[in-house]
């Protein structure tokens, strides 16, 4: 099964250079995936950017969306995946971009997918991370770890551009990101209220509960049961200590 590359977009988490947008562009382009998102108030040199893209990926270009936060970039989402060199437990668990292609291109077939980037010169921070169901790392030597920003799209794009999956049938519509955040902050708020988690980190002690509850590719209808859930045992609580 090949990835329906029109559900796949790219998001450019506040990117430093015009050149590199226009890079990724024409990376992007090559692997006829098209869609582009950009977060960040920045202004970029739309000259720059098509030098660095050819008139090749003009296109793609004049079709970049300009966002102010990540939520709005990432919310009509229905998987996320983030991508860093950066390893760490809180930041995971990773996966191989040709095992993370294997996935999307099955998810593709009925949901949006987005491939979540940092900046250049940091790449994507914990806070970040935490939006994504699945975390990308491209392995590289030890001598020289770093990637350029369309390098690290185009290895991704790519893998994608040539998977096959053997998964028979259509994956079910997964969730959007701006459901499962509104069910995340509800079991936090909860947590929270019956002394679960740490107050002075909460974010951290949820990570777990995130990364379990991408594993399992919730549906919208999943989402509201378990938000549900949530309410009755907020009100049983209140109403047990009355």
């Amino acid at each position: 099964m090949k990835a329906k590359t029109k559900n796949i977009s790219i998001v450019l988490y506040r990117p430093k250079y015009a050149g590199n947008i226009g890079s990724v562009a024409r990376a992007a382009k090559n692997m006829g995936i098209t869609g582009i998102i950009v977060v960040g108030a920045k202004e970029f040199d739309h000259e720059e950017m098509e030098q660095r893209s050819t008139h090749l990926a003009a296109d793609v270009l004049d079709q970049i969306q300009y966002v102010a936060s990540i939520e709005d970039a990432l919310g009509g989402f229905n998987h996320i995946v983030g991508t860093t060199a950066r390893l760490g437990r809180a930041r995971g668990p990773f996966v191989s971009p040709r095992a993370a292609a294997q996935k999307i291109a099955g998810l593709s077939q009925n949901n949006k997918i987005a491939l979540l980037f940092g900046p250049e010169d940091t790449g994507l921070a914990n806070e970040q991370l935490r939006l994504c169901h699945s975390v990308v790392t491209i392995p590289t030597s030890r001598e020289f770890t770093s990637l350029n920003l369309s390098q690290a799209v185009m290895i991704l794009c790519y893998e994608i551009f040539i998977v096959s999956s053997p998964m028979a049938g259509v994956s079910p519509k997964l969730a959007l990101s701006s459901e499962t955040e509104g069910m995340y902050r509800q079991i936090k708020d909860l947590l929270s209220e019956i002394g679960f988690l740490n107050p002075e980190n909460p974010e951290y002690w949820m990570l777990d509960v995130r990364r379990f509850f991408a594993r399992c590719g919730l549906l919208s209808r999943e989402v509201k049961i378990i938000r549900g859930i949530c309410r009755q045992i907020e009100w049983y609580a209140r109403h047990k200590r009355t």
